[in-house]
């Protein structure tokens, strides 16, 4: 009873040496690209888009990594392949610990897309294309090494994911909040350093094991060509929606690691659950849910809905991504190949989602003016719905179509037969129309999934095609969506969900136009601009320009510099079509296009008077333009007596707090002024927060001894660094 007890142990010991190696080599992976994606954020911006990019790299290269695996599996014995692998592992300690490349520096003329996967390869390729060939590798090494389950090892895919997950969650929720960048990136260097270690007895159990009789494989079960486009598309669709829903969350909520984790640890998740021996989670099982997801992600993106993201919108969409990535993902499993093929499913697989990159990344942004990649991937998720393929019968072509305008109807009247109510009131209506319609033509078989099918697709092309009717300007950029509507008396420009300005249409033809939205003269930025610090100042900065409504405060024989990181708004602000503010204000002043802590660190000292900081895109919180080094940036740009001007109105989060813990470091002064109550303005006038800085109360004095301003004093929390700073610590 000793020998086949201590051999079960000893099979059992070697598996659980293959699961913690493919488990440490996931969460190494999956730890990398926020780590990396946060220690260049301060030299590339922190624009929403700029996760979506790194995206993009990490799935080239991980389709680079399995291509690697599948060629050295198919070609190489094993002792060749550790040779190889150990060696590549080496040649990338060489890059360890992560850091900026030296000399790397970004140019506002170039494509940030290209520059942005040039930083990436530059400082994190090597390192990460070792780890994205371990999945597919260390599975293929358990195969041959007569483990537990070695015939079938696809269970081992589940503990990659899971360590994946892990990874992504520990970075925002522990690893960022404690440490700084710096102190991450050596953990994360002497993982890797283990790592290698780890694969050195995987390589030689393969060598040594003893691999069952692989069973017979038919024709019928190789893959074939339509086969292996399945496994594409399936890999295509759920990539493509996470990706989609982390820009459209990012864009207003914020673009810093949370953020970007969370729907890519969900997708991982869905890996975990769909890739394991479980008969009770299957496709067919899933099916109702799945509809419910469909439903509410058609709904979600019509446009139709809601004017702003919040927490709850968000949480809806991401759990509706999960639900219809969960489907798809379970369907990959269950069109999984026999093991011989399961590196080439693995590439395949990652081709499928790298596609889902290039699309949501490259040619959505040059192909669309709006956001219309995630409508599309939804429709595609449709296509799921009609099941095995066939002839569309009147019967069902006719009851989608009736489905899907029944489905827009709430969305459309809504709003004027509820007038006051939100918004969101008809969009649940409208999810439970097609939500129900879906499971109830699904029950009259084949030809009802593909009415169903039909229902979405009608449905998504009619909401397109009344939001584009809606819009005076429509422009796409890699920093987002850019509208411009006319609503009652106002015409306003958004980007995502968010107004970032706007002008009564009665100002269009006026000499002088009056701001309005944040800058009215009764908030707390007219004020400023209004009073001595305003009249006063020879040279002021903005950074941010938005429709630029404070231009129309600049006085004669001012210069004013204004710094935008997005070509796009500066067009929309000088079009006099569109905006007049700057054309009748300021259309000499120049615009400093680029992130504008890189721009401003490469001028000579501008000696401004006012500089005023409104780079708060949606209500995201630029973090590189909020540390500790970005104000001492901006203090060095100042004339002397000169002061800084903060715009922070926010839903989600309290900036006052890390800049005042900023401005105490730095030995600065410090006010606040927040306005709430607007309706002696009229239209269009919004509440706002404004914090001033200055390097003596004297400064300040112009705005002292109004009892609106108090002053700003530290909370004790931990000052913002680049190399450390932490957004959960100052959520509302």
């Amino acid at each position: 009873m000793t020998r086949p007890a201590t051999a079960f142990s000893g099979r059992l010991a070697l598996a659980g040496l293959f699961t913690l190696t493919i488990f440490l080599s996931a969460s190494l992976l999956f730890f990398v690209q926020p780590l990396f994606t946060r220690i260049v954020l301060p030299a590339i911006g922190g624009a929403s888009a700029v996760w979506t990019t790194a995206m993009l790299f990490f799935q080239c290269v991980l389709i680079g990594g399995y291509l690697y695996a599948h060629l050295m599996t198919r070609y190489l014995g094993v002792r060749t392949q550790m040779a190889v692998h150990l060696g590549l592992w080496a040649c990338a300690l060489a890059f360890l610990p992560l850091a900026m490349p030296e000399g790397w520096s970004y140019d506002p003329h170039r494509s940030t897309v290209v520059q942005t996967l040039t930083l990436f390869a530059l400082g994190v390729g090597l390192p990460f294309g070792f780890l994205s060939a371990n999945a597919p590798l260390i599975q293929s090494w358990y195969g041959k090494s007569g483990g537990p389950s070695a015939q079938d090892p696809y269970f081992l895919y589940g503990a990659s994911n899971l360590g994946s997950l892990l990874a992504l969650l520990a970075f925002p929720l522990l690893a960022e909040p404690l440490f700084g960048a710096t102190a991450i990136g050596r953990g994360w260097a002497a993982g890797f350093v283990v790592l290698g270690l780890l694969l050195v007895p995987c390589a030689l159990l393969a060598r040594g094991g003893q691999a069952g009789p692989a069973p017979a494989e038919t024709a019928a079960a190789r893959p074939t060509a339509g086969r292996i486009l399945w496994w594409m598309f399936l890999a295509f669709v759920p990539s493509s929606l996470m990706l989609g829903a982390t820009t459209t969350i990012s864009t207003d909520i914020g673009s810093f690691p949370l953020i970007w984790v969370v729907p890519l640890a969900l997708y991982l998740l869905t890996f975990v659950l769909a890739f394991s021996n479980r008969p009770w989670l299957t496709a067919a099982r899933l099916r109702p849910p799945f509809i419910a997801a469909l439903a509410v992600l058609a709904v979600l993106f019509t446009g139709l809905t809601s004017t702003e993201q919040s927490w709850t919108l968000a949480g809806i969409l991401v759990l509706a991504v999960f639900l219809v990535s969960l489907v798809t993902h379970r369907m990959l499993y269950e069109a999984r190949p026999a093991p011989r093929h399961l590196t080439l499913f693995y590439l395949v697989m990652s081709v499928g989602g790298a596609v889902g990159g290039v699309f949501n990344s490259i040619i959505a942004p040059l192909a669309f003016d709006q956001f219309l990649e995630f409508r599309i991937t939804v429709a595609l998720a449709a296509v799921l719905l009609a099941g095995a393929w066939g002839r569309f019968s009147v019967r069902s072509l006719a009851l989608g179509l009736a489905l899907g305008v029944l489905t827009l109807l709430p969305l459309i009247l809504g709003p004027v037969v509820l007038a006051g109510v939100s918004r969101l009131v008809p969009a649940l209506v409208a999810v439970a129309i097609l939500a129900g319609g879906l499971w109830a033509l699904g029950r009259l078989g084949p030809a009802g999934h593909r009415g169903g099918m039909v229902a979405v697709l009608v449905f998504l092309l009619t909401a397109g095609l009344l939001i584009n009717s809606a819009a005076l300007h429509r422009d796409r950029s890699f920093f987002g969506l850019h509208a411009v509507r006319d609503k009652g008396d106002l015409r306003r420009y958004s980007n995502g969900t968010t107004v970032h300005g706007a002008e009564r249409v009665a100002d269009l033809t006026a000499a002088r136009p009056t701001p309005i939205t944040y800058y009215s003269a009764g908030g707390p930025m007219g004020q400023i601009l209004s009073s001595d610090l305003g009249r006063t100042a020879q040279r002021v900065g903005v950074i941010g320009l938005g429709v630029g409504s404070l231009a129309c405060y600049r006085q004669p024989g001012q210069a004013w510099h204004f710094y935008e990181i997005d070509r796009k708004v500066d067009e929309i602000a000088r079009n006099p079509a569109l905006f007049t503010f700057m054309s009748a204000c300021a259309g000499d002043a120049p615009t400093h296009l680029g992130d504008a802590r890189i721009v401003l660190e490469g001028q000579p000292e501008m000696g401004f008077d006012l500089l005023v900081i409104d780079a708060y895109s949606s209500d995201a919180v630029p973090v590189h333009l909020t540390t500790v080094e970005a104000l001492a940036l901006y203090r060095r740009q100042l004339a002397p007596g000169g002061v800084l001007v903060f715009h922070i109105s926010n839903r989600f989060y309290r900036i006052e707090l890390p800049l005042a813990r900023g401005a105490e470091a730095l030995g600065m002064t410090a006010m606040i002024r927040s306005r709430k109550d607007v309706s002696d303005e009229g239209p269009g006038v919004l509440p706002s927060t404004v914090v001033v800085m200055a390097d003596s109360a004297e400064a300040l004095a112009p705005l002292a001894g109004d009892p609106r301003w108090r002053p700003l004093a530290g909370d004790g929390g931990p000052v913002w660094t680049d190399d450390h700073a932490n957004l959960l610590g100052i959520l509302r």
